[in-house]
């Protein structure tokens, strides 16, 4: 007998077909690594009672100069306020137009081309797609400010929970989103209503947009065939996303007072919450792979279960997808729809600290990282505010992870096992199950699952033998190196 080391590497491989991920986690949900080790990430908890009308789609937390802690929600017709002390807001600003929870396709008279396509068969891109709403929202100094893609103009909040949101006087209207800048200006995306156009207040005066000798105010059209979707800060620039390219801005004082770069082709966002901006730089969901830029030029962003992200995304509700930063555990989140489902239903996480990739099931819409707040606020379509990152409680869903194919025989032969030798941090807090194949697409046998003692006694043979580890509830586990006690047999 001899003992087979189990040892896979940190992080999901979920590319090609199943074999091409032997010898790697292939599929999971609601795990990650740390130092070598696989662990559950932190369940939730409710915070508060948070009664709002529609699907949350936009949120941002800061503290006021007497740092007092505020969390603002935009659904497609409200914007909200949230106090420490859990108290919710209606600071809806007077006259906002509303717009969509959902993404809905002309389908019309006059959608379409009369007499085209085959009955049953996709149609072309031949019809508008209309996008949810979405919000960006902001802070200026201690107040909030914010725009939604369908109502357009720029608001700002000035803490009076007794008083809503107003429109910014002189702002463009017709905007597709803003971002602050680090020097304190106001960018309005997308202004006017022209795609490609960046328009920006005077420093330090969000109510001057008008460019005079007088001020730094200014404006710029952005040599993109694309439109304008996104922008945020990052160290000592502003990136600008549209849906084909990626453009910087650099401050330089008068008279051009900004300058402008395009960093990168071919690299749009997919859609206007799918980027984040770390200390790595700034990390972001293309429409087919994923993209960085932390200086001079953009960089495609290998992904390990990129095939698997992008072939089960529902691509009429694209602009969905949201993008939240955990930064201690230096990972970025991307909630998406996947199928037929018109509602995020699934993650991707990318830690970008050690560049691993984990996949898994959550329903989540928006969230803000832990700083303001002790910890990750993260909230489900129903308007559920959910405290993360807190004890090992995970609703309905379930915390597994379950390797690709481990080729236990050798040429022809197959391997007999008999015993695991588990290897945790508290003995028992997981289970394993093991599923054989004796050819990569024949009949799958389950053995399990076994509940570990030292050693387990386990029966099954095969050429190769799929693991999976489910964690029990309300376990902080850690899992290492399994090993196998097996011999090789004969052929088969």
């Amino acid at each position: 007998m001899a003992l087979v080391p189990l040892q896979l590497p940190a992080g999901q491989y979920r590319n090609g077909t199943d074999l091409q991920s032997q010898g790697r986690w292939r599929d999971g949900s609601l795990v990650r690594w740390h130092e070598g080790a696989m662990m559950p990430v932190g369940g939730w908890r409710q915070r508060g009672s948070v009664d709002i009308d529609g699907v949350v789609r936009g949120m941002i937390s800061w503290r006021d100069n007497s740092q007092s802690r505020y969390l603002a929600l935009g659904t497609h017709s409200k914007l909200y306020v949230m106090e420490e002390d859990n108290d919710v807001f209606d600071i809806t600003p007077a006259g906002f137009t509303s717009g969509r929870v959902d993404a809905s396709v002309n389908s019309g008279y006059g959608g379409g081309l009369y007499g085209q396509e085959t009955y049953g068969s996709p149609r072309q891109d031949a019809t508008t797609l209309l996008d949810p709403t979405t919000w960006s929202l902001d802070t200026w100094g201690e107040y909030l400010v914010g725009c939604s893609t369908d109502d357009g103009k720029l608001y700002e909040w000035q803490l009076d929970t007794a008083t809503a949101a107003a429109a910014i006087s002189n702002a463009p209207t017709s905007n597709t989103s803003l971002v602050v800048t680090e020097e304190r200006f106001i960018f309005a995306l997308g202004a006017g209503g022209d795609p490609r156009k960046v328009q920006w207040c005077d420093r330090e005066n969000n109510t001057s947009w008008t460019p005079a000798t007088t001020n730094e105010a200014g404006d710029i059209i952005l040599q993109t065939s694309g439109e304008i979707m996104s922008g945020v800060r990052t160290r000592g620039e502003t990136v600008i996303l549209t849906t084909n390219d990626c453009h910087v801005a650099r401050y330089q004082g008068p008279p051009y007072v900004y300058g402008f770069e395009r960093v990168g082709t071919s690299c749009g966002l997919i859609g206007h919450k799918a980027v984040a901006s770390v200390d790595a730089g700034v990390i972001w969901m293309g429409a087919h792979g994923f993209h960085s830029y932390s200086g001079g030029a953009v960089q495609d962003l290998p992904s390990e279960v990129s095939d698997y992200v992008f072939t089960s995304i529902n691509r009429d509700q694209l602009t969905k997808i949201s993008a939240v930063v955990n930064s201690k555990w230096r990972e970025i989140w991307w909630f998406y729809p996947s199928g037929d489902s018109t509602e995020c239903d699934r993650y991707v996480a990318y830690d970008y600290a050690e560049n691993i990739w984990m996949t898994g099931n959550i329903d989540r819409t928006s969230g803000t990282d832990a700083a303001t707040f002790r910890q990750p606020m993260w909230i489900d379509p129903d308007g559920i505010l959910y405290e993360h990152e807190i004890g090992n409680q995970y609703g309905s869903e379930t915390v597994f992870a379950e390797s690709g194919p481990i080729m236990i025989g050798t040429g022809d032969n197959v391997m007999q096992a008999t015993k695991l030798i588990p290897d945790e941090k508290t003995q028992g807090e997981v289970t394993a199950t093991f599923k054989t194949r004796f050819y990569p697409n024949g009949t799958e046998t389950s053995h399990g699952p076994f509940t570990m003692a030292n050693p387990t006694s386990v029966r099954f043979t095969g050429r190769q033998v799929r693991m999976r580890i489910n964690g029990t509830t309300n376990s902080d586990w850690r899992v290492g190196i399994m090993r196998l006690d097996a011999n090789q047999g004969g052929r088969r």
